[in-house]
């Protein structure tokens, strides 16, 4: 049986080689890069089945890496391994097709489950964050309702346009 093929993309060596020790006996490491521009060319070239990304790198931040891969019609899902607790980081993340979310003072086996969740087509997102990213939703949702007009509202609106 074929085990998933993966591309690792973190500036900081020690958590490369933590990296390497924690997946090569699941995974075959394709390759390693440490900045967003080797992520997108070592992407193309080798064709990974899952890349496990930080957000924070060199020359082109993660985020722009993968949102470069995903134009160019790459394929490979997409774990972001990261320092950023923020929301924000997360949803945007997702926009662009990242299949999951983990945290690095996560644990390991949670890494694991983020990047099998991805090899089923599933999304995985660290707790600390998926709370924060239904918070922002829930938020986005009153702050729509509150700025919704009710039709008299428009009515009203419109002759004053008028």
């Amino acid at each position: 049986m074929n085990r998933p093929r993966l591309l690792l993309a973190d500036d900081h060596r020690i958590v490369v080689e933590g990296l390497r020790s924690i997946l090569a006996a699941e995974y075959d490491l394709v390759g390693i890069v440490d900045d967003g521009r080797e992520l997108v060319d070592a992407a193309k070239r080798l064709e990974p089945d899952v890349i496990v990304a930080d957000i924070a790198m060199p020359q082109l931040n993660g985020l722009e890496a993968v949102a470069q891969l995903r134009k160019e019609g790459c394929q490979a899902k997409v774990v972001f391994l990261t320092m950023h607790k923020d929301a924000t980081y997360a949803a945007k993340a997702l926009e662009i097709g990242a299949s999951g979310y983990v945290l690095k003072h996560s644990a390991s086996t949670e890494l694991h489950t983020a990047i099998r969740a991805a090899l089923l087509g599933q999304t995985y997102v660290t707790n600390d964050i998926a709370a924060g990213l239904r918070r922002a939703a829930a938020t986005r949702t009153e702050s729509l309702e509150a700025t919704s007009l009710t039709t008299r509202q428009r009515e009203v609106l419109q002759l004053f346009a008028e």
